[in-house]
C-alpha cells in the first residue's frame, strides 16, 4: 500500500500518475471522491493490479456524517484490511491511497469541521501505520518520508 498525501492542488495525483507511469492505455482503476464517486465497496471485484483511490478525506467526511468518531476510524480501518486482502491476493496488486492534508492553517470554528479534521488525522495515522510506503507532495515535488 501507498499513501500520497500534500496540500491541495500541489501535484498529487500528477505525480502518482508520473510514478507509475500511468496513461489512458495502463491498465489501472482510478476512484476519485473528487469527481463524486463512491469509495469502493469490495475491492476483490478489481481486475486491474493497480488500484488509486483519491480524495480519502472526502470519504472519512461522509462516514463522519453516518456514525461518530470512534465508528469512522474503526470503518476506516476495516477498509484498510479489506485493500490489504486485495494485495495480498496478487503479488502485482497495488493500492494507491491520495488524501489532501488538511491540517495547516487556522483551526476550524465548526465543531463538525474540527471534528473531520481530528478524525482524517487518526485515520491518515493508521493509513501510514499499515502502507509499505508514504510520500509527501509539496508543488509538485515529493519527500519519502516512509
Amino acid at each position: 500500500m501507498h499513501f500520497v498525501t500534500g496540500g491541495a492542488y500541489n501535484g498529487k495525483s500528477a505525480w502518482v500518475k508520473n510514478l507509475y507511469t500511468l496513461s489512458k492505455h495502463s491498465q489501472f482503476h482510478w476512484i476519485s471522491a473528487y469527481e463524486g464517486e463512491r469509495l469502493l465497496e469490495d475491492p476483490l471485484q478489481i481486475t486491474s493490479h493497480l488500484l488509486i483511490l483519491e480524495g480519502i478525506e472526502q470519504w472519512i467526511k461522509e462516514m463522519i456524517f453516518n456514525t461518530d468518531l470512534d465508528k469512522t476510524r474503526n470503518c476506516w480501518n476495516e477498509k484498510l484490511t479489506e485493500l490489504q486482502k486485495w494485495e495480498y491476493r496478487n503479488s502485482r496488486n497495488k493500492v494507491i491511497l491520495i488524501g489532501t492534508d488538511i491540517f495547516k492553517g487556522i483551526v476550524p470554528l465548526d465543531k463538525m469541521e474540527r471534528k473531520w479534521r481530528d478524525v482524517t488525522g487518526w485515520c491518515y495515522q493508521d493509513t501510514t501505520t499499515k502502507a509499505d510506503r508514504v510520500d509527501l507532495i509539496w508543488y509538485g515535488i515529493h519527500q519519502r518520508i516512509k
